[in-house]
């Protein structure tokens, strides 16, 4: 049986657009001016264009952080084009900033914020703007602090701010070291710790706890990067290590998570959340033609953007409904199911003589090396395997990690260089367990053919 995208949704749409457009009944017709003819042909050429993808939506495509949004995400969105809203004044977007208003608030309880300042934005990188803007503006001139293994936009971000930015070392699970953290406080001038919960390249879990004990110590602002790992707090299935960082994510003074990766949204949508709504002072503004027609809330008082989709906030709302946040809830058990087929490829690749995986995973993001004698010749041998994996149609990622996160000395491999290019999984999407056996076969025959 081929492959055939699911087109079932398209008549919810049809049903969706006669409810929409029947709110507006009362207006005078108004010619649209589409070339049907002409669009057919653009749309057709779009769409053959649009072949020249990787299966991102397709269980073999086990890559890069690419999840399909969820069937009622993508008609939500949809249905919220006809329309067109800007969630930066509400009368740019009215209905659609109730709805953005109603899912940070869920977002909200997931992290146990009992008050909370937040909205949407273009993604993770924005939403850490935000977030590293504030915590700026409240401690000016001092250091952002953040792991080696953090994302590379801290970095890139703290320039743009004109804040000083420092890395912490990782220890060998690819966890900020607290003791290099402890180390590192007591010199001074830092203004604020980022913890990771869910790393890009191998998701790992900074040590929470351990982090919050130094802020009582030392009084930094702690922001908690969770745009990839936001969601696993609901997953039943962590280890404890992880579920105690999750447990915590509550004390930290802001929080990043992504909808669009594992909230099943489109791109882009990205959230920031304040613990303390105070800080809404620091984005007060003067618009002289947004913010006069109505006493509420306008969003864009609360962000650094003007001009937001209001479609990614109608999108998120109905996913939510859908399927709600809660423990043991269908969501949770998605997450589970990915972290689940994650821990089943590790212990696969760990009994295999031709692989050396690093640590077990703490999310679904799985590293391993393709062995051979040096670390160099193993770093060649994973880009052919990487190679004849894809043309077989498993496409998994590439990375460069630390040696150090991999026993070298217990694979009998000479530790030829401090950095070694291994094979990475993203198992994201809950078919990836019962995928797994299809796989493991490409990526058999992919390794002895490589």
């Amino acid at each position: 049986m081929t492959f055939a995208f699911d087109r079932g949704g398209l008549d919810l749409l049809r049903a969706a657009l006669d409810r929409l457009e029947s709110g507006f009944a009362g207006l005078s017709a108004a010619a649209q001016g589409a070339d049907e003819t002409a669009m057919r042909a653009v749309l057709l050429e779009a769409a053959g264009r649009m072949t020249d993808n990787y299966p991102y939506f397709h269980p073999l495509y086990a890559g890069q952080m690419l999840k399909p949004p969820h069937p009622v995400a993508r008609l939500a969105y949809a249905l919220a084009m006809w329309v067109n809203p800007n969630n930066h004044a509400l009368d740019g977007g009215r209905a659609s900033s109730a709805m953005e208003k109603e899912a940070i608030a869920g977002l909200a309880r997931l992290f146990g914020f009992d008050a909370h300042l937040g909205h949407l934005c273009g993604g993770g990188t924005m939403a850490n703007l935000e977030a590293l803007w504030v915590a700026g503006r409240l401690a000016p001139g001092k250091t952002v602090l953040a792991s080696s293994q953090a994302h590379y936009t801290h970095g890139r971000i703290s320039g743009v701010l004109g804040l000083a930015f420092e890395q912490v070392p990782c220890d060998r699970q690819g966890r900020l070291d607290a003791d290099a953290l402890a180390r590192r406080l007591e010199r001074g001038g830092v203004g604020t710790v980022v913890a990771t919960l869910g790393t890009t390249a191998t998701g790992s879990v900074d040590p929470l706890p351990e982090i919050l004990e130094l802020r009582t110590r030392h009084g930094f602002r702690l922001h908690a990067d969770a745009a990839y790992g936001g969601y696993f707090g609901l997953a039943g299935n962590l280890d404890a290590p992880a579920r105690r960082a999750f447990d915590r994510i509550g004390d930290a003074d802001s929080i990043v998570i992504d909808p669009h990766k594992h909230g099943l949204q489109p791109y882009g949508c990205g959230c920031v959340l304040f613990r303390d709504p105070s800080v809404g002072r620091l984005y007060k503004h003067d618009s002289p033609y947004t913010y006069f027609s109505s006493t509420e809330l306008h969003l864009g008082e609360i962000s650094l953007e003007c001009s937001r989709p209001g479609a990614s906030a109608v999108a998120l709302w109905a996913t939510m409904r859908l399927l709600p946040l809660e423990r043991g809830g269908e969501f949770a058990k998605r997450l589970a199911a990915s972290r689940a087929a994650a821990l089943a490829l590790y212990e696969r690749l760990a009994l295999d003589p031709r692989f050396v995986p690093a640590f077990s995973p703490e999310l679904d993001i799985v590293v391993w090396m393709a062995r051979a004698a040096r670390a160099s010749e193993c770093s060649e041998r994973a880009r052919r395997i990487f190679d004849a994996a894809g043309r077989r149609g498993l496409h998994l990622a590439l990375a460069q990690l630390p040696a150090e996160f991999f026993d070298l000395a217990g694979a009998g491999i000479e530790s030829d260089r401090e950095t070694v290019t291994c094979l990475r999984s993203v198992l994201m999407k809950p078919e990836h367990r019962e995928w797994l056996d299809r796989i493991w076969l490409i990526l058999d025959a992919a390794t002895e053919a490589a």
